[in-house]
């Protein structure tokens, strides 16, 4: 297992059961208890955990918040989504092969997409129905299905990415932090998205300026791992982190 991967696991079982031991994780992670000290350490240094002899607890803080369902999160800053999704699809070009995400911003995008020779790969049930009946040439991920998101995840859907080399990837993201990165609510789909930023030569991160100094409880990804495209930046500092493409402007 990969170290990023451990991190994503420990965090999980951290913030799920609140306090663990190294010797708990080192058993559930079939790794040594030394690497478990290591990673702890590397993690209460990212301030994602606290770290104490013996083991580690969840840093209880109000930056943390609760996942919306799909329905919920398709009614909120529609304007702005919109804006970011139609900057987005001129992007794609006819030759590119192009991974799209599931979210309602990226689905959003699909909408402005005119590059009918291009090829798409999704783990979005909404946005693989959208690109068929755009008469796309489109490939859909298996898996289990998240009711929340209507995302295909597990490690099914992951192998499958890696089997393929994205020319561009477009991904959704619930919180951006300076400190924290790119994260999400769910371990599953923080695997997804790494995953296709990892296999894609260039990735871009769709979230409208809400999502900004939030951080959810898995992290994917840094920021420098991606360039994002938002409506607008409450904060300059994140433009010494990556390339911010603000649309409005």
């Amino acid at each position: 297992m990969l170290s990023q991967e451990r991190y994503i696991k420990i965090q999980e079982v951290v913030n799920k059961k609140g306090t663990v031991t190294v010797a708990e994780l080192a058993k559930l992670l079939e790794t040594s208890e030394s690497t478990i000290r290591r990673d702890l350490t590397a993690l209460d240094e990212l301030g994602k955990i606290k770290k104490f002899f013996g083991g580690a607890t969840a840093i209880q803080t109000n930056q943390f918040f609760v996942e919306d369902t799909i329905r919920v999160k398709e009614t909120l800053m529609q304007e702005e989504k919109t804006a970011i999704a139609q900057y987005a699809a001129t992007l794609i070009s006819d030759d590119d092969f192009v991974y799209i995400d599931a979210g309602t911003t990226t689905a959003r995008m699909i909408d402005f997409i005119e590059n009918s020779k291009a090829t798409f790969v999704t783990n979005g049930i909404v946005h693989a129905r959208k690109l068929i009946d755009k008469g796309f040439d489109t490939y859909m991920v298996g898996g289990k299905i998240r009711p929340t998101t209507e995302a295909i995840v597990g490690s099914e859907a992951v192998t499958n990415i890696t089997r393929l080399n994205f020319s561009k990837a477009f991904i959704g993201a619930n919180g951006i932090d300076i400190k924290a990165g790119y994260s999400t609510p769910d371990v599953d789909e923080a695997n997804i998205k790494k995953a296709a930023i990892s296999q894609s030569y260039m990735s871009f991160v769709l979230a409208d300026h809400s999502k900004f100094k939030k951080v959810f409880s898995v992290t994917f990804d840094p920021l420098d791992q991606c360039c994002i495209i938002t409506d607008k930046l409450i904060d300059k500092a994140f433009n010494n982190e990556t390339i911010v493409k603000v649309v409005s402007d």
